[in-house]
């Protein structure tokens, strides 16, 4: 019996680190999608970022109930549901509205670079607020993370500093990376009370509704043209870069602690840069290169560490 449960408790963290890896790089599509819409579409980025929603909500309102149905062993207070509400404005409202507007003026790689300072904020808001120690072998897979995504960064202003607007699309990616921390943060601390389905919907609920309100006071239904190419993009981001990664990193998240998902999903910069050689011709540097392989090293070193935690403690 006492085998049993170790076996299961080994597949049960072994799959929030799978969880983490697959939503990293599903959302790491997201900045492709977006570029790819704007260039084909010319489509502004409110009116992108509202038909994602459209296109998400019913998965959420889906989810909502039955998770509800199934998690309901422990009622939300009226406390526990404002803040799944504000962390979901904060981590699927604002910081996408940043993060597509910014999308108009730098790269796909320079984007998934600066805003995957996120897990940097995260790991210090939950040291410094909530006297979540850090591990040492955290601190090295941070410090292996973010010297390969400064090289590469580094790289990239070489190369795009003269577009216009570069500066200020780079800035809406900072506050992007900023406000999603504090979603990723919370969601630590409520996953757990909530359950992975129901807070998850929960929020992207509250995201959907503040995007709506956006577009409703400063948009028009007859300002979108509207095109198949337009209807494929916004299901493709709906789905693969929304809804599918929000759940799969919610679960990752209740398995293994937000601090591990945050260094995990470093791994999105990788892939995004090399989305983006493909798909939409960036070049690929020797020092992106270079920087790719240390945030791989981090990534490695703390799904090791997973695994190491598991044998210590006889799981």
């Amino acid at each position: 019996m006492y085998k049993i449960l170790q076996t299961t408790e080994k597949s049960y963290q072994l799959a929030g680190f799978i969880f983490a890896i697959g939503g990293a790089i599903l959302f790491s599509t997201k900045a492709i999608l977006v570029k790819l819409a704007f260039l084909h579409t010319g489509i502004d980025a409110i009116s992108l970022l509202t038909l994602r929603m459209v296109f998400s909500l019913p998965f959420y309102l889906i989810a909502a109930w039955l998770g509800t149905k199934k998690e309901d062993k422990t009622r939300l207070s009226y406390k526990q549901l404002g803040w799944i509400i504000l962390l979901g404005i904060f981590g699927y409202y604002l910081s996408s509205l940043f993060d597509f507007i910014g999308l108009q003026y730098v790269s796909a790689g320079l984007e998934r670079l600066i805003l995957f300072l996120y897990p940097t904020f995260a790991v210090l808001l939950n040291t410094f607020l909530f006297k979540v120690a850090l591990k040492r072998i955290q601190i090295i897979a941070l410090a292996l993370s973010y010297a390969g995504i400064g090289i590469a960064y580094f790289a990239e202003i070489k190369t795009d500093f003269t577009i216009p607007g570069f500066y200020y699309g780079s800035f809406m990616i900072f506050l992007c990376a900023i406000t999603y921390s504090f979603y990723l943060v919370g969601t630590g601390k409520l996953v757990q009370a909530a359950g992975a389905t129901r807070y998850t919907a929960y929020a992207m609920l509250a995201a959907s509704v503040g995007v709506f309100i956006h577009f409703m006071l400063t948009r028009s239904v007859t300002d979108i043209h509207f095109s198949s190419t337009l209807i494929y993009y916004a299901i493709a981001l709906a789905l693969v870069a929304t809804v599918i990664p929000s759940f799969l990193m919610s679960a990752g998240m209740k398995r293994i602690g937000s601090n591990n998902v945050s260094i995990i999903t470093s791994v999105g910069p990788v892939s995004t840069i090399i989305q983006a050689y493909f798909l939409l011709g960036e070049k690929v540097l020797f020092l992106q290169v270079a920087g790719t392989i240390l945030v791989i090293a981090g990534v490695v070193l703390i799904g090791w560490q997973t695994q190491k935690n598991q044998e210590d403690t006889g799981i």
